[in-house]
């Protein structure tokens, strides 16, 4: 009883977006059967973003499946002063790149697409992004997650080196 209690009061705190639905087919000596893919990217707008995959007969069963999905992936990106990225990154998912490069106060989400539904979720608020090669939408998502998940913040840079972090910046 406790958990569906501790379930409910979190879930709120992610929003969700819906990237893709796309109608799959499968041939069978029977004939065709038709199901739903569905992509969505979930998020806090403070540094938690996910994405997820679901498929099922009914379009709201495969979304349903894509938000317990992108629930159970999500990943804290580390935020420079709450607004941007600590350094440029490329993600490659399938043929498409991503590169996406933090910018000065002001500039917004500059990026289209699938790329910019799961920067928003993220929290990110200055970047500019280039997507590269196939524009399939699930794969920019996957590489935009990919590129994301590469940010390494100053503090874990500096523990990596084995240094401090006024020590990096002398």
């Amino acid at each position: 009883m406790e958990n569906t209690k501790f379930r409910e009061q979190r879930k709120p705190e992610l929003e969700e977006q819906v990237i893709s639905i796309n109608r799959v087919t499968k041939v069978t000596k029977g004939g065709r059967t038709f199901r739903f893919s569905a992509v969505v990217v979930v998020g806090n707008r403070k540094g938690k973003v996910g994405l997820g995959t679901g498929k099922a007969n009914e379009i709201q069963d495969a979304i349903k499946k894509a938000i317990q999905s992108a629930n159970k992936n999500v990943i804290i990106v580390p935020l420079v002063e709450d607004r941007t990225i600590p350094h440029e990154a490329i993600g490659v998912s399938g043929a498409s790149k991503v590169m996406i490069k933090p910018s000065k106060e002001g500039t917004g989400v500059i990026a289209g697409g699938p790329v910019r539904a799961v920067l928003e979720l993220g929290g990110i608020k200055d970047v500019v992004s280039k997507s590269l090669g196939s524009s399939t939408k699930i794969n920019t998502a996957r590489a935009t997650m990919l590129a994301l998940k590469a940010q390494k913040s100053v503090e874990k840079t500096a523990s990596l080196r084995g240094k401090t972090v006024e020590e990096l910046f002398k």
